[in-house]
């Protein structure tokens, strides 16, 4: 059979220029202009990762320790780049030049495409689905955010299952290639908690195909499939090894590892990891996006009930404007939301037209990762299950954001709903059509019609508002659900009638597909516009957010070395001090399990008191002991050179105690730091390490580089020496004259060294065995997953189109 251009190729042609145009379309100002989006935890990033990034910019070497936040951690936990890493130059030529981070949601239509492509569903009809996959406001929101890496992490998800799918359709060798390529960038990404709920939706399908497959394909050619996917996934995990082995290694020493006080838990704590669960009713936004009032800051007309309200009250037109420009107009179940979860109501109609339409097989499992993903998205909503899950679960209590699960049902959707559409296409039964749009449509209608007899409309922030403010606030959601209710009906009309006349034979499957390709667009692009539009823009937001403050440029005089303390950023918000300064605090998700320990139950008490007394006009620098001791030489309280206070009281780089004080827990330990004079007396474990005697003399820092130290020792009694730097027993070594001596923990999360008598150099050096021993094996699985993608697409390629 020969290969025909009209049929076999540009179909697909069209498909892949029309993803591009549409990314390109809507993000303009960035393609054309340069401009950047402002995302918040992008720039938090940016300041945690400046000490990296010019490091590797100056030396070509991969930082693997970084001192600008939390006093210390390991660099590559915030950006890592692999000497001989292909992965980076894969993702430009498959994205085709596309900037970062939306090049993401033009990968994740091509892999939708192919995932819709491989159950056999028509090229035309796989674009909508494409498009309503990629371009729901569950990644356009993630994407304002700055929460690229999950972006990513989602929009893999249709390779990875592309690539199992056809390894049980028997191309066995461009099925695992697919895998592999998809979870090896995937992991790239490195966000766990979408590569667990790959696993989840991987785990139903694979369940639900053996199920259904057993009798029919026989256990050899399942095992077949199995094992081509099991290679796959050692490629990636291979082409992943460095990234794999170093989080492996920290994991039990950061707060999502085991707990290290004896009053705390393993994981996160349930009030945190489930702090963000969507409402039961609030999965209602996946058919009428304004169901619950939109966004916590949602821009109303100026027609509004709020806004006439505000203007009867004869409030200042300034004020009405900031008002009415940022309303809380949500009043769901969380604490806040950048916008509703939205993937095109369109969709949600032909998944539910799966039920009667969709083979049982694709409906039990689609429809089950539905149902699951909804079910973990509720969270405390549903305590009995979601709480059991995190308790039994392996791994699930490391995760936060639960609600973050609804990225698998805005995949499963519109999967089911292609698959769906393309059988009704097959069968031409009105029944399942006019069953499943008249549930959908009449479900919108009702609500249109009839929101203020169900809903009372009060939200959370209605507590800070007057009554006749909140009276208007309440009168302005019910407005909103009423409206978007009835553009959702408006939209399951328009499709459902499409598809009726495609099915009487009225109109081609072109223009079925075309239509259904221009609404579904329509519908997610002037939600998406609500929420990421040209406002979102600019030129470039790091360099005024990063701009030198007077108060910085003070501290930068002193080119000693220090730390420094953000009393107006606090300790674990933000990373804006980290792009200059070692920081006492910083922004990361994983953090050291110690040194948040020390924030909850010692730094944050200090800073009160210490802030408390100095407004009182005593600044008690000798109070902040714990403070003292991680070498906190400025405390900056503003942005203003005045607002800069030199602490006299640092303990500095290293010292000689007086007194070694034994502990036998961590409890006491990180209790008596708040007691003892860490200048004079130090804590140790006795039970850990056994007694050290004090000793006397003093040490000096010679040389300072991020992943080494070097000091000059002089002792005139051996004994003890304090090091203000984070313990991490991974990868730090300390050599005495050359020799290796063993690092000690003291005062609860620093080191310490025994030194013996004498003149000394020491020096401490980061040789993280997990990074220099994966390096090269990960560079060489990259390179295999790479010939296994080029040989399976030869042998597909060959075996589809060998000659008649």
């Amino acid at each position: 059979m020969k290969l025909q251009f009209q049929k076999d190729i540009l179909p697909h042609l069209i498909g892949v220029l029309f993803f591009y145009l549409i990314v390109v379309l809507y993000f303009s100002p960035m393609v054309f202009d340069g401009k950047i989006i402002f995302q918040g935890d992008i720039l938090q990033w940016e300041g945690s990762a400046k000490e990296i990034l010019d490091h590797r910019a100056e030396t070509g070497e991969q930082l693997l320790w970084t001192n600008s936040m939390f006093g210390g951690m390991p660099a590559y936990f915030i950006s890592m780049e692999l000497p001989g890493d292909i992965t980076n130059l894969l993702i430009s030529i498959l994205t085709l030049g596309l900037p970062h981070p939306i090049n993401g949601l033009f990968f994740g239509m091509v892999g939708m495409y192919i995932l819709l492509l491989s159950f056999r569903i028509r090229p035309i009809f796989s674009i909508a689905g494409a498009i309503a996959f990629s371009f729901n406001t569950y990644n356009l929101l993630s994407l304002e955010a700055g929460h690229n890496a999950k972006i990513w992490a989602v929009c893999l998800i249709p390779l990875i299952l592309a690539g199992i799918h056809l390894a049980f359709d028997r191309k066995h060798l461009l099925g695992a290639a697919l895998l592999a390529l998809g979870l090896v960038l995937q992991l790239k990404f490195n966000h766990l908690q979408i590569t667990y709920y790959t696993l989840i939706i991987s785990v139903i399908y694979v369940a639900v195909r053996l199920i259904f497959s057993w009798k029919k394909e026989g256990f050899a050619s399942l095992a077949k499939a199995l094992g081509f996917l099991v290679i796959g996934a050692l490629l990636a995990v291979g082409g992943n090894l460095t990234r794999l082995a170093t989080a492996l290694e920290y994991s039990p020493y950061s707060t999502r590892g085991n707990a290290t006080l004896e009053s705390s838990s393993s994981g996160l704590d349930k009030d945190y990891a489930f702090g963000w669960s969507n409402g039961i009713m609030e999965s209602l936004t996946l058919l009428v996006p304004d169901f619950y009032g939109g966004g916590s800051n949602t821009p109303l007309s100026k027609d509004s009930a709020s806004e006439k309200a505000l203007r009867a009250q004869g409030l200042d037109p300034a004020q009405i404007n900031g008002f009415i420009k940022g309303a809380p107009t949500y009043w769901g179940d969380q604490p806040f939301t950048g916008g509703p979860i939205y993937g095109s109501v369109i969709l949600v109609f032909l998944a539910i037209l799966g039920i009667w339409a969709a083979p049982k097989e694709s409906l039990i499992t689609f429809g089950t990762i539905i149902i699951l993903s909804l079910m973990l998205s509720w969270g405390k909503n549903l305590a009995w299950f979601n709480y059991a899950l995190f308790d039994i679960l392996p791994g699930y209590n490391k995760f936060r954001a639960v609600s973050m699960a609804l990225g698998m049902t805005l995949f499963a959707i519109p999967v089911l709903g292609m698959i769906a559409l393309e059988r009704l296409s097959q069968t031409r039964e009105l029944k399942p059509l006019l069953i499943s749009g008249g549930i959908v449509a009449g479900l919108t209608l009702i609500l249109a019609v009839g929101a203020g007899a169900f809903f009372r409309f009060e939200g959370a922030a209605d507590a800070n508002f007057p009554d006749w403010l909140v009276t208007a606030l309440k009168a302005d959601r019910k407005a909103m659900l009423s409206a978007s209710a009835w553009k959702s009906f408006a939209f399951v009309a328009l499709s459902m009638g499409l598809i009726y006349f495609y099915l009487k034979g009225k109109i081609s499957e072109h223009i079925l597909g075309a239509g259904l390709i221009a609404l579904i667009t329509i519908d997610v692009w002037t939600i998406n516009r609500r929420y990421l539009n040209a406002e979102s823009f600019q030129g470039n937001p790091s360099r005024q957010y990063f701009a030198e403050t007077p108060a910085e440029k003070e501290i930068a005089n002193d080119s000693d070395y220090f730390r420094v303390l953000s009393l107006t950023e606090g300790l674990t918000q933000g990373a804006r001090t980290s792009y200059r300064f070692q920081s006492l605090g910083g922004y990361h998700g994983a953090k050291l399990r110690r040194y948040q320990d020390l924030v909850d139950n010692q730094l944050q008490f200090e800073i009160q008191d210490f802030v408390q007394k100095a407004q009182e006009g005593n600044f008690d620098w000798a109070g902040i002991g714990v403070i003292n001791m991680l070498n906190t030489k400025y405390l900056m309280a503003g942005s203003e050179a005045n607002s800069v206070f030199e602490n006299p009281e640092a303990n500095g780089s290293a010292w000689i105690p007086q007194e070694v004080v034994p502990v036998t827990s961590n409890q006491e330990e990180i209790d008596l730091l708040g007691e003892i004079d860490t200048k004079a007396q130090a804590t140790l474990n006795t039970e850990e390490y056994g007694s050290i005697n004090a000793g006397t003399g003093r040490i000096t820092l010679t040389e300072h580089l991020p992943n080494q130290l070097n000091y000059s020792a002089e002792m005139t009694q051996g004994g003890l020496a304090v090091f203000s730097e984070i313990h991490y027993p991974k990868g730090w070594k300390a050599r005495i004259d050359g020799q290796e001596a063993e690092i000690l923990r003291v005062n609860y999360l620093l080191r310490g060294l025994e030194i013996p008598e004498g003149d000394h150099e020491i020096v401490f050096t980061f040789e993280p065995s997990s990074y220099y021993s994966t390096k090269t094996p990960t560079v060489i699985f990259q390179y295999l997953i790479l010939i296994a993608l080029l040989g399976g697409l030869y042998s597909t390629f060959r075996k589809s189109h060998v000659p008649s």
